[in-house]
């Protein structure tokens, strides 16, 4: 099965490609469609903007489309950034990760080690030439550090100390640790599972 992926994020798309590879899926990105747009994300969850992006693919092409909206919620900061992330900043464009984390470590600093939990979201969704629809989440649980650390991943992932994995952020694991354990791998296994039966 071909799949094409609406995102620009090439962190993301080498993501979905290597979990989805052993599911028999492969993944074209949207240059590879011929296609050079950017979809707005205005819905109100992670699953809504998720099925703008595919629903938008799909009705551009007719081909089968997937789409990821993933981010970062912070107890002590009620949620956010949330559906946000990676605006959070304000900031486009290449320093857009660094000044994201510098405004988490500042949102951050007196809050206490006890209260820094968050967890990373991942919502699936999928639109099929026959009118399917398909959506699944996942989630990887941890903390915010109070420094980046790691030289792998992208986003927040440097700031992310991941629940189970001896004090490491997310960006200390190698990519195919991450792509086992982290919050897409877990949205695509549930996707995985769900497709099945089609």
């Amino acid at each position: 099965m071909k799949m094409i992926a609406a995102t620009n994020n090439s962190y993301k798309l080498a993501e979905i490609r290597a979990i989805l590879k052993d599911k028999g899926i492969e993944v074209i990105s949207l240059a590879d469609a011929g296609l050079n747009i950017e979809i707005e994300e205005n819905g109100d969850s992670f699953i809504e903007n998720a099925l703008i992006k595919a629903r938008e693919i799909f009705r551009i092409t007719g081909e089968a489309a997937i789409a990821d909206d993933s981010g970062l919620e912070v107890d002590a900061l009620k949620g956010q950034p949330g559906v946000r992330s990676a605006r959070y900043s304000g900031e486009e464009g290449a320093e857009r990760d660094k000044k994201n984390n510098e405004k988490l470590k500042k949102a951050m600093k007196d809050v206490p080690d006890d209260a820094r939990g968050a967890r990373f979201c991942s919502a699936i969704a999928a639109v099929f030439p026959q009118g399917k629809e398909i959506t699944a989440e996942g989630y990887v649980y941890g903390k915010i550090g109070y420094e980046e650390k790691g030289e792998h991943g992208f986003g927040y992932d440097p700031l992310f100390i991941v629940d189970g994995c001896n004090g490491r952020t997310m960006a200390e694991l190698d990519p195919e640790e991450k792509n086992r354990i982290s919050h897409r791998a877990n949205a695509l296994k549930e996707f995985a599972k769900k497709l099945k039966p089609l």
